[in-house]
């Protein structure tokens, strides 16, 4: 009886939510998967920039307040020039980024990590283009 009582009152207990910040932008990767061409893009909120057939767009981009190596957020709207409607318009997770990703039969897009002033991120998330460059120099 006690034990009951017990879980009834943890399950009865509120769990605190995570307060998440707006960041000013966010790094998304980008895969040309007929190419093999990828390559990582910086937008601000509200910007777009377009990559062959895709335009991208980041409507918004948060993370975990005390925490902004963890697990970033970004609502994006991708717009395929051949195609009428957007071919994906939601949040994608990058600690999770098959949970919503972009259905596409040519192009894959996946959020890194939100850009947050005076955050220095990870070496370790820059792009493959950018590593072959530090090493030419």
């Amino acid at each position: 009886m006690k034990r009951l009582a017990l879980i009834c009152a943890l399950l009865a207990t509120p769990v605190a939510a995570q307060d998440f910040s707006d960041a000013p932008g966010g790094v998304l990767r980008w895969l040309d998967k007929l190419t093999g061409q990828t390559g990582n893009m910086e937008l601000s909120r509200g910007q777009s920039l377009s990559n062959g057939r895709l335009t991208i767009q980041l409507d918004s981009c948060r993370y975990p307040s005390d925490n902004p190596a963890a697990d970033a957020q970004a609502h994006l709207t991708v717009i395929d020039s051949s195609q009428a409607e957007p071919v994906f318009s939601g949040w994608m997770l990058a600690s999770s980024p098959a949970l919503s990703a972009m259905d596409h039969p040519r192009y894959d897009v996946w959020l890194l990590r939100c850009v947050v002033p005076g955050y220095a991120p990870p070496e370790a998330e820059e792009s493959p283009d950018s590593s072959d460059e530090a090493e030419a120099e």
